[in-house]
């Protein structure tokens, strides 16, 4: 008897569901729904279905964030809740930048900094997804590379400065073997994480159409791994500006960490914004960069973030 009331109770929601929506139906019948219920109705597109995605991007939208951090500092500095002793307003720290500029010794220092940041993720790069590829396409190559590689992900590279200055002094070579060291550890991780994770079943493909070794690479490959390449390019980027902070303030000459250094000694708080905001500045514009470049080359994917 139960049996027999679930098929009839079955029966019934299916005769409900295929009446359709609220609204009007085949005769005089209608299916009435509450004011209260419609009220309930989630908002819905033009098409008929509901939006769950972030919504459409704006041009320049990331710029709000740092926009409305830059309107709240401008406003507390006016309204007097910084000391200036502590933290200078915007307007000092412009007035101060105009200075420096003039002075020569912004562009200078900036151009020596460019420089070690530039070198050491050029050769993190390189060594980070050369140590990748040979892992990710070879039994040996991971046996061999990827437990050293995973030991060196949990030592820090600030932690191996006093090894690096007994081997390598404290000179430029040393600067830029710290930023690189760090950049080539996460090309490595994220690239090596991207190549192993394709599908074996392309593999497969590959070889039954008898693709040779570059065809391969090319084809399967590189598609692959470009996707986990760019997002270790993106924190390398992070990483080789972390790393030029400290460096420049190991017996630097030269450089804006070295600038920021000798204004803490002078308690020149405006000097040490002008040069966090041109670390902020340039890692914000680098991050900005490989975005562009990683939308374009991965222009066939279709995902939230476009």
């Amino acid at each position: 008897m139960s049996e027999a009331l679930s098929g009839v109770r079955l029966a019934e929601a299916n005769a409900a569901v295929a009446v359709g929506p609220p609204g009007r139906a085949e005769g005089n019948e209608s299916l009435a729904v509450p004011s209260k219920a419609r009220k309930d109705v989630p908002a819905r597109t033009v098409s008929g279905r509901r939006r769950l995605g972030p919504g459409r991007s704006v041009p320049c939208g990331r710029l709000l964030g740092p926009s409305l951090l830059i309107a709240l500092w401008w406003a507390a500095s006016a309204g007097g809740l910084l000391d200036p002793r502590i933290l200078s307003g915007p307007g000092t720290v412009v007035s101060t930048a105009v200075d420096l500029v003039a002075d020569g010794r912004l562009q200078g220092n900036v151009l020596i900094s460019l420089q070690r940041a530039g070198l050491g993720l050029l050769f993190g790069v390189t060594a980070g997804v050369a140590l990748a590829v040979a892992a990710g396409l070879s039994r040996t190559g991971e046996y061999l590379l990827d437990g050293p590689l995973q030991i060196k992900r949990a030592i820090p590279s600030l932690a191996m400065l006093p090894l690096l200055i007994l081997w390598l002094g404290i000179g430029e070579g040393m600067k830029v073997t710290v930023i690189a060291l760090g950049v080539a550890v996460n090309m490595y991780i994220n690239t090596y994480a991207s190549l192993t994770g394709i599908d074996s079943r392309h593999v497969e493909l590959a070889e039954v159409l008898e693709l040779s070794r570059w065809r391969f690479l090319r084809k399967v490959v590189l598609p692959g791994s470009l996707p986990g390449f760019f997002v270790g390019l993106r924190l390398g980027v992070t990483s080789s500006w972390l790393g030029l902070i400290v460096v420049e303030q190991i017996n630097a000459t030269s450089g804006i960490g070295y600038m920021m250094f000798q204004a803490q000694q002078y308690a020149q708080s405006d000097v040490i914004i002008v040069g966090l905001v041109a670390y902020g500045t340039f890692g914000f514009a680098s991050d900005a960069l490989v975005r562009a470049i990683e939308r374009r080359a991965l222009s066939w994917r279709r995902t939230l973030a476009g």
